[in-house]
Order: structure tokens, then C-alpha cells, then sequence
């Protein structure tokens, strides 16, 4: 048997996710050499720090600050991208692509934002570019859409994409807790990092969402174009009356097709409480995929974490490893083509859950129904919730029939002008589907 040789790798950045990563590398030596069919070798590592190679275990004389002799090396075939943000980790992951060395990133941002440029310098200078471990942790997806999934037309994704709002949604829901408390309570067990900003305004997720609406529509999604909004208007009482309707409150990522436009959008949703995604509690995430030829499908695990996002970051290392083995070309096969754009959220259509704080006498309502009557807002359901005789108001509930969402914003400047409507204390839109 010819004895392979060894495949080099770079990382760039060691920290949380890239110590994760150094320490499989080295501790699993055997097995990654017989699945990627010769030995895995961390040839160099770019960082800043250079002490933070003894509490690794990691040889100091690997250790490079300067990008552009970690990147010109010749001796590096793998670079591993773990600095995170947008910048410098864009102009870094060009480079190697350029220079001919084959990535792999973690980079959720960078991948949302400039992926598909980034995907055709791979394919123009056939390097490989892989990312599985940008959505979803360890959960298998970017694979199956790549492969598993390309015969489908796909119809819609419902996701949740996001373990720290999922964890937080939890708490909120099944014990009452105030959304800073929940909060508190995400950062001391560590779901939650100290500064929380990009999970709780769905920006995390969104930029998820930009990179599964990328593979599942064939598109170079702009970012720019997704709407994301965030959980902290929820409170308790909102999850007390979806319960008391059938719904559950979730952050949802949603991606689907709406005419000859795709619609990706991130915010608060009431689901229907029998949904499976309903069921998704703590950090777990889950998507739930429509293809025209596969159904309904569902992926679900711990989206984050050290284990779980090395374990994405080294199977896509085995794979280009293998590639390069048997000398096949690793350049992505995704190229997007779709060109088209993203829905404007303005245009979207879906039901309404209003909570309202108003005054409590006869033809509140009736004024409250002529507002959305003259934006083609059909009321379902109207409940009233709880009173206050001392200020003479009531909290009221009212669900919508199928509205634009452009009408219901138009509907509540006016509402929020009525002297009988003191508050509109929340808005969430609903998601009526199945999955």
C-alpha cells in the first residue's frame, strides 16, 4: 500500500471553537487518518497570542502572527477560518482562495454575506469552500442541500436557528419568567454570551437564513433584504394567551416562495401548539424543510458549542482531504444563479395577533374594527383579557384574518392615534402551517 501524505492544515483562530478544533486534530490522530485516508497535520496556527499555545498543548513554533506568511506557506492545504466577524475573515478566506488553499469557516456573517462571490473565486481557482458549521452547529445541513436535496423543488423552510432566544422562549413560556430574567438565566448556565445583542434581535439567525435561502432557492440572497426582528417586546402574558388560543411563540427563520419571489424574513411567530417545531424546547434547533419530491423533512440537534461545531468543522476537513487524496476536483458545485430578489416585507400576507391596552366603555371596538376595515384587515377573533377599573381600560386580543403586512402597519399608526386605544402593548405575526 502507497503511503499517503500527510494533509497540512492552517487554522486561524484559536479560541472557543478553534482550541475545539486543535484538540480533535490531536487527539483523534488514527481515526481522522483512516476516514480522511492519510494523517491530519495542524502545520500552522495564526494568532495574536501567542501564549495561548501552552494551555492547548500546542507546539509554540507553529505559531504565526503574520497573515501573509501563514497564507503563502506551501506547506499548508487546509485553511480553517475560526476568527469570526466579517472583517478581516472575508479578506482572509479571499486570499487563501486565491492562493490556492482549500477553507473552511465557521464564518455565519461572512458566508451570508459574501458568499456567493466567495463561492465562484473557489470555483474559478478550483479550491474548495465549505461551510457546514455556519448554520446549525453539528446538525447536518448545508450537505443535504448541496446533495441530498438538489433533485427538490424546495417550497419553504421553517427554522429555528438560534438556541439562545429558543432557551430564552422556553423559560419565558413554561415558567412565567420576565424576558430579562430568562435572559440572566441563558448567561449564567453560558447559553447566552455576556453582550447577547446579535441572538436576541434575530440577527444570528438571519444571517442563517441568508445562507440556507442561498442553497435552497439557487439564489445569491442580499442579506440587506432580509428583515430580522428580535424577542425582547415579548412578555409573559403573550405566550399565556397564544397558549389559551393554540399557538406557541417561537423565533422563527422563515424562507419561502411567494409567487416569482422568495420570501426570508426572521421575527416572533405563533405557531400552531400541535407543530412539531412547537415542541423544540431549550437551545435545540430545528428545521423543517418542504421539498416538491421529498415532503416534509426535519432536522434537529444543539446547534452550537464547542463538540458539535467541531464535529462540522472536521468532517468538512475529511472531505476535501479525501478530495484531494483521489484527486478530485474540490471546487463548490453551487454556483448561485437565481438573481432574483428577496420579498419585500411590506408585500408579505400572513395573520395577526394583536395585544391592545384600551379604555373600557361601549364602541371601543367598533372604532378599533373601522381602522382595520379601511386596510382590508378582516378581524377574526376579539377577547377581552383583563380590566382596570381604577384607569377605566381593559386589555383586549384580537386576531386577524390573512392581512398585508403593509396594511397592518399603516392600520396601527392610525390605532396608536385613537384616544381609545392607550397601548398597542404587541403585535406578532402567525405562521399557520403544519409542519
Amino acid at each position: 500500500m502507497i503511503k499517503k501524505r500527510p494533509i497540512n492544515i492552517g487554522l486561524m483562530g484559536i479560541g472557543t471553537i478553534g482550541g475545539g478544533v486543535a484538540r480533535v486534530i490531536m487527539s483523534k490522530k488514527k481515526t481522522l487518518a483512516r476516514q480522511a485516508g492519510s494523517p491530519l497535520v495542524l502545520k500552522a496556527v495564526l494568532e495574536k497570542d501567542l501564549s495561548r499555545h501552552g494551555t492547548l498543548g500546542i507546539d509554540k513554533e507553529i505559531f504565526v502572527t503574520d497573515f501573509h506568511k501563514f497564507i503563502r506557506s506551501d506547506d499548508i492545504d487546509i485553511v480553517i477560518e475560526l476568527i469570526g466577524g466579517e472583517y478581516p475573515a472575508y479578506d482572509y478566506i479571499k486570499e487563501a482562495l486565491i492562493n490556492g488553499k482549500h477553507v473552511v469557516t465557521a464564518n455565519k456573517e461572512v458566508m451570508a454575506k459574501h458568499g456567493a462571490e466567495l463561492l465562484t473565486i473557489a470555483h474559478e481557482h478550483h479550491t474548495g469552500l465549505r461551510f457546514e458549521a455556519s448554520v446549525g452547529g453539528g446538525i447536518p445541513l448545508i450537505s443535504p442541500f448541496q446533495r441530498d436535496l438538489v433533485a427538490n423543488d424546495i417550497q419553504a423552510i421553517y427554522a429555528i436557528l438560534n438556541g439562545t432566544t429558543n432557551y430564552i422562549l422556553t423559560r419565558m413560556a413554561h415558567d412565567n419568567l420576565d424576558f430579562n430574567v430568562a435572559l440572566k438565566q441563558a448567561q449564567k448556565l453560558g447559553y447566552a454570551e455576556a453582550n447577547p445583542a446579535n441572538d436576541i434581535s434575530g440577527l444570528d439567525a438571519a444571517y442563517k437564513l441568508g445562507i440556507l435561502t442561498s442553497l435552497a432557492f439557487d439564489m445569491a440572497a442580499n442579506f440587506n433584504q432580509i428583515y430580522f426582528e428580535g424577542i425582547s417586546r415579548l412578555k409573559p402574558r403573550d405566550f399565556r394567551y397564544a397558549s389559551e388560543l393554540g399557538y406557541a411563540i417561537k423565533l422563527l427563520a422563515i424562507a419561502k416562495r411567494s409567487l416569482n419571489r422568495v420570501e426570508a424574513r426572521v421575527h416572533p411567530v405563533l405557531i400552531p401548539a400541535e407543530s412539531l417545531l412547537a415542541k423544540v424546547d431549550g437551545v435545540y434547533n430545528a428545521i423543517c424543510v418542504s421539498g416538491d419530491l421529498i415532503g416534509n423533512v426535519l432536522f434537529y440537534g444543539q446547534g452550537a458549542g464547542p463538540s458539535a461545531t467541531s464535529s462540522a468543522i472536521i468532517a468538512d476537513v475529511i472531505n476535501i482531504a479525501l478530495n484531494i487524496n483521489t484527486k478530485r476536483d474540490n471546487a463548490p458545485r453551487f454556483i448561485p444563479v437565481n438573481t432574483s430578489g428577496i420579498k419585500p416585507m411590506s408585500d408579505i400576507e400572513t395573520r395577526y395577533y394583536f395585544r391592545m391596552n384600551v379604555l373600557d366603555h361601549a364602541g371601543v371596538l367598533a372604532q378599533i374594527s373601522t381602522v382595520m376595515g379601511n386596510q382590508s384587515i378582516s378581524i377574526s377573533s376579539v377577547i377581552q383579557k383583563e380590566t382596570d377599573p381604577s384607569n377605566k381600560t381593559a386589555e383586549i386580543v384580537i386576531m386577524t384574518h390573512p392581512a398585508k403586512e403593509s396594511a397592518v402597519q399603516e392600520a396601527m399608526e392610525v390605532l396608536n392615534k385613537l384616544t381609545v386605544v392607550k397601548e398597542i402593548s404587541n403585535f406578532i405575526r402567525v405562521e399557520a402551517f403544519q409542519l
